[in-house]
């Protein structure tokens, strides 16, 4: 049953896409066209047709997929159990720690290896 929606929902998608690319790309032209106007009513006309566009967008199959994509990512990160300010603080900590000893080893190889071939070549 729910196939049977979603092929009916996806009948005038084509069609909903060609809008959507239309507006863009009025958009687009749209503001070199009237690159002499003010940014201000330019950036509003840009900002007006992508709203529509995306508003557009949003009616089509892909658009509710994606709708329900970002319910259910907003759901999941409610549960994810954050770190606490003192987790954060010792995590951070050792991996600056850890940043500095792998940087200082690194440092000590490239000198010693600088001072090797500097041996070698003379």
């Amino acid at each position: 049953m729910k196939h049977s929606a979603e092929v009916q929902g996806s009948r005038h998608d084509g069609l909903k896409w060609a809008v959507v690319v239309t507006l863009l790309v009025l958009a687009v032209v749209g503001n070199t066209y009237f690159a002499d106007q003010a940014l201000l009513y330019r950036v509003l006309g840009v900002v007006a047709l992508s709203v529509v566009a995306a508003l557009v967008a949003l009616t089509t199959t892909k658009g509710r997929e994606l709708v329900e994509l970002a319910r259910s990512a907003k759901k999941e990160i409610q549960r994810v159990v954050w770190p606490t300010r003192p987790e954060t603080i010792q995590t951070t900590a050792i991996v600056l720690v850890a940043v500095l000893v792998v940087g200082l080893m690194l440092w000590l190889i490239d000198t010693l290896l600088g001072w090797a071939m500097s041996g070698v070549i003379g």
